[in-house]
This record gives C-alpha cells, sequence and structure tokens, in this order.
C-alpha cells in the first residue's frame, strides 16, 4: 500500500505520467468534460469531495510550475479563489519555486480542458471552482 497522502489509483497514474508543462484539471461537479478527455471522477454527492480537500491532496503529490483560473472565480467565488491563491503561495515556499497563475475567460478555460491529461471532477458546488495545474520538474 502507497504510504503517501494521494491513495486513488487512477489520480495518483496520470500525475506520475506527467511531463514538464502537461497540466490537469481540478474541476467543480459541473464543469463539462470533453469526450475525449479522460475524467476521473470523485464526486459522490454535492460537496463531497470538496474542491480543496482534492486540490490539496494533489499538490502534495504534484510539483506545480503554474496554474490557471477563469477570471469569474475572483468575483463570484471570492473565498475559494483566495484559499487556492494562498494554497499555491504556501506551496511555492514548500517546493522552492514561484508558481505563476494566470487568468482566462471561463470560456477560454473549457476549451482549454480539451488538453488537460485528466479532468478529476469533484463534488464541489460553488461556481468557477476549477483550476489546471501545470506540471513544473523537480531538478
Amino acid at each position: 500500500m502507497k504510504k503517501g497522502a494521494l491513495l486513488n489509483g487512477d489520480v495518483s497514474a496520470v500525475i506520475a505520467r506527467l511531463g514538464h508543462t502537461d497540466h490537469i484539471t481540478v474541476a467543480d461537479a459541473g464543469l463539462p468534460i470533453p469526450p475525449a478527455t479522460p475524467r476521473i471522477d470523485l464526486a459522490l454527492t454535492q460537496g463531497v469531495p470538496d474542491f480543496m480537500s482534492v486540490f490539496k491532496v494533489i499538490t502534495q503529490e504534484m510539483q506545480v510550475e503554474a496554474a490557471l483560473m477563469a477570471e469569474d472565480i475572483q468575483t463570484h467565488n471570492s473565498e475559494l479563489h483566495d484559499a487556492i491563491v494562498a494554497h499555491l503561495k504556501a506551496l511555492e515556499l514548500q517546493q522552492g519555486n514561484v508558481i505563476q497563475i494566470q487568468y482566462v475567460t471561463h470560456a477560454s478555460f473549457k476549451l482549454q480542458t480539451q488538453n488537460s491529461r485528466a479532468v478529476i471532477r469533484t463534488g464541489e458546488c460553488t461556481p468557477f471552482a476549477n483550476v489546471m495545474l501545470f506540471s513544473g520538474v523537480t531538478f
């Protein structure tokens, strides 16, 4: 049995296969997922598991170089936005690198999920609770 915090085999496998600049998307329950993009569905019911619980475990396992969010999260879900940014700032210190945070329109964000190695669907049911995490290197 794996000793780390991330026990989900599908999520662990997709992170292990990431190369530099590849990305995954951590999504709320409502984000449309393109048919050709692999879906890892963790949602059980509304709010379970919540976005931040999934996001925190994934970032313990993944070297993060950049993050992308829909600009709407800043105004329509500012509490979650602030929690994501605070976690990424703490992660910078832990990893010893700068994590670039960028914003795009929600329409552009949805289009870019087509290039995600996987979309990890949470049970989060708050607006714009989605982030793309771009893989860095540990050396």
